[in-house]
């Protein structure tokens, strides 16, 4: 266990290794008060502390994890230039009370000869898990560790990584893990653009083309609610992001809202969903679509 002082802030516990996370989750249950896991890779924003906000409101404790997860990164994705930043991130955490951070390293995580990994099926296999082979194994493996590390009541995901949430709920119920998994709705900037640690790496003209995504999937989803047939509508939110410059476009689907399985009428609860590169940063992006 080691202590990081941050500025004129008091202490903040950063836990490193498995025992000391133990035995500071068992200090901190022995009130018989929730625990609640907010489970992070970092860079933290303000969707970030919107999850952990939340997490006030289902427990009495609140614990962060920060661990940037190399099995969920690909052979030629961002791992070495994913932004790490973990003094800004604790003083956020101290400020906001969280009662500790879980930030282990990738030994302590993935000790020497580990070998297990967990693979959610269904859920997992379209859009980004096309997209991404293996991306959501990684999730699963790493996410099961943090549950059986920290032990938590509650855990809190955000819902602009849809497909990670549904993977995680899946997951959860297959396994009869005793932890209630909360949505937490997607955080947006004041025009619009979904909050992710990724967005640092648009530079300025790219940061106003990326509102081209959530713009593309908002006028889809008026005209399929509207009663436009659904491949039209997605045809026109696909040569959009196209006319913008996104390029390649990985998907733009609607799904079944609890299944993902991809719709070709708006009969049932859907969401609608768009992943597309803007120069060398993929967004991705996904909003609630009402058959009523």
């Amino acid at each position: 266990m080691s202590i990081a002082l941050i500025g004129a802030l008091i202490a903040v516990q950063i836990l490193r290794d498995v025992p000391s996370l133990r035995a500071a989750v068992d200090a901190l249950k022995s009130d018989g008060k929730p625990l609640v896991l907010v489970p992070t890779m970092g860079a933290l924003h303000d969707g970030h502390m919107a999850l952990v906000e939340e997490g006030r409101r289902h427990g009495r404790h609140v614990a962060v994890s920060i661990f940037v997860n190399p099995r969920q990164f690909g052979p030629n994705e961002d791992l070495s230039a994913y932004p790490r930043r973990e003094a800004k991130d604790a003083a956020l955490l101290q400020s906001a009370g969280v009662d500790l951070l879980w930030a282990p390293g990738v030994d302590a995580m993935y000790p020497t000869g580990f070998s297990t990994n967990i693979s959610v099926s269904g859920v997992s296999e379209g859009l980004d898990g096309a997209a991404r082979p293996g991306h959501f194994d990684g999730v699963a493996t790493v996410v099961t560790k943090l549950f059986n590390q920290v032990r938590p009541d509650v855990a809190i995901f955000g819902e602009k990584d849809y497909q990670q949430l549904a993977v995680i709920r899946r997951m959860v119920a297959d396994l009869d893990l005793p932890i209630e998994i909360v949505g937490m709705p997607t955080q947006r900037a004041e025009d619009g653009l979904a909050l992710s640690s990724r967005n640092a790496y648009l530079n300025e003209e790219e940061r106003q083309t990326a509102l081209a995504l959530p713009r593309a999937l908002g006028e889809a989803k008026r005209q399929m609610e509207k009663g436009e047939p659904v491949e039209a509508a997605l045809a026109k939110a696909i040569a959009n992001l196209t006319a913008h410059g996104f390029a390649p476009v990985d998907y733009v689907t609607l799904c079944d809202a609890a299944t993902l399985e991809p719709m070709t009428r708006l009969d049932r609860p859907a969401r609608l969903l768009g992943a597309a590169k803007l120069g060398k940063t993929r967004l991705i992006d996904n909003i609630a679509v009402d058959p009523a």
